[in-house]
């Protein structure tokens, strides 16, 4: 009885692949997957690093390549999966978009592997990581600062435009909110050298309560 359950086993329908099969395409998607996750940590220009990102692409590799070979395997599986996956919901919010890129660089990855595209993942892999340390850490452009001020008159607000076209390159008001406890000015502000020393001298002018510099690049880093 028990000889016939094995026979009729669907592991002996499924199994087409062998175990050095499965480890060398494992091991190479592990390969690849540390690569991707040295080139995140190289390149990452956020404010808050976070490491359980780095290792999701690593894990994300292995399991789509894990995905792929099953699925190139058994046309079952292939079926079930896209039934299964088709239902899975992510709710993580990506705050970089280049996150976006390493994400569907590591699935894309994954995904050439479990085919056995070994040098295509190998050689789109090195290309694509030299792109991204040639641009990622490249500046183009000067770094943009936001400055906002507490002021209690037009004096102060004078005599603090003045002091900031003295000590930056370039200076844009972008708000400007009067009330009766006095002016809150917000200006964007391109710096001449990377000193932050006018921003002590912004607080010495008279009428000017309060000084801070923060870093812009679309969101307000503090």
């Amino acid at each position: 009885m028990l000889e016939e359950l094995l026979k009729l086993t669907y592991l002996s329908k499924a199994a087409t692949f062998s175990i050095t099969d499965i480890l060398v395409a494992l091991g190479i998607s592990l390969v690849i997957g540390l690569f991707i996750f040295m080139v995140y940590t190289k390149t990452y220009t956020g404010v808050i690093y976070s490491s359980s990102f780095g290792i999701a692409l690593i894990g994300m590799n292995l399991i789509t390549a894990l995905v792929i070979l099953a699925v190139s395997s058994n046309l079952i599986a292939s079926l079930g999966m896209v039934g299964a996956l088709s239902i899975v919901r992510f709710r993580t919010v990506v705050k970089e978009p280049l996150d976006l890129v390493y994400l569907f660089w590591s699935i894309t990855a994954g995904i050439i592997v479990g085919v056995g595209l070994i040098p295509l993942v190998i050689i789109g892999s090195l290309l694509i990581g030299i792109i991204l340390f040639i641009f990622v850490n490249r500046k183009t452009v000067d770094t943009p600062y936001i400055v906002v001020l507490q002021l209690d008159d037009e004096n102060a607000e004078t005599n603090s435009l003045a002091l900031l076209r003295r000590f930056t390159k370039k200076h844009v008001i972008k708000s400007k909110n009067v009330s009766r406890n006095g002016i809150e000015l917000t200006v964007e502000v391109r710096l001449k050298d990377s000193s932050v020393d006018f921003v002590n001298k912004l607080l010495a002018v008279s009428g000017v309560t309060n000084a801070v510099l923060v870093s812009y690049s679309g969101d307000y880093y503090m």
